[in-house]
């Protein structure tokens, strides 16, 4: 079996990488804005112009779907081309996201959230949840979704910490 050596400079990037995710934990809220949230916001709206053909709950419920899949498609790539460190470092842009997501879920009784298109346009998680007659859950929704979040993020730092060590190989 082959000797395992730390890569310090991978090692490095994971702790940075957490570190921000851990900032932005602290710091989500419905005033809190990063540079990621305009990335995550990009990929949500896309989801709502990509599947305007399947209904309005469905293209309703793109958004926030494609904000979630869109890391989740690039992490699996990495992982399939064997390329563990970078899948295990987008994870945790797909853990991030799902707290975004999960505050936008949280928002959807207080409605406190700016929305691009302003006061005239639909709140996504108010309509999703209204129409599934469990408006009056949005917490345990946003909560769930919060939770998986951090779960994603923390499997994340041991992913990346773990494939931060890679085989020697004799010269």
């Amino acid at each position: 079996m082959a000797a395992k050596k730390l890569n310090h400079y991978k090692l490095a990037a994971a702790l940075i990488v957490f570190a921000y995710a851990l900032y932005y934990i602290s710091d989500a809220s419905i005033s809190g804005w990063h540079l990621i949230d305009g990335v995550n916001l990009m990929f949500h709206e896309a989801g709502h112009a990509i599947i305007f053909f399947l209904g309005e709950f469905v293209q309703i419920a793109a958004g926030s779907l494609f904000q979630i899949l869109i890391p989740a498609i690039f992490a699996a790539y990495f992982f399939i081309h064997r390329q563990h460190f970078s899948g295990s470092l987008v994870l945790f842009w797909l853990g991030q996201s799902l707290v975004n997501v999960s505050i936008y879920a949280g928002d959807a009784i207080r409605l406190q959230l700016p929305l691009l298109g302003g006061d005239s346009v639909i709140h996504d998680w108010n309509y999703l949840l209204s129409n599934l007659g469990i408006l009056q859950h949005a917490d345990k929704v946003s909560g769930g979704i919060y939770f998986l979040g951090l779960i994603t993020i923390f499997a994340a730092l041991a992913l990346s910490v773990f494939f931060s060590f890679e085989n020697k190989t004799k010269s």
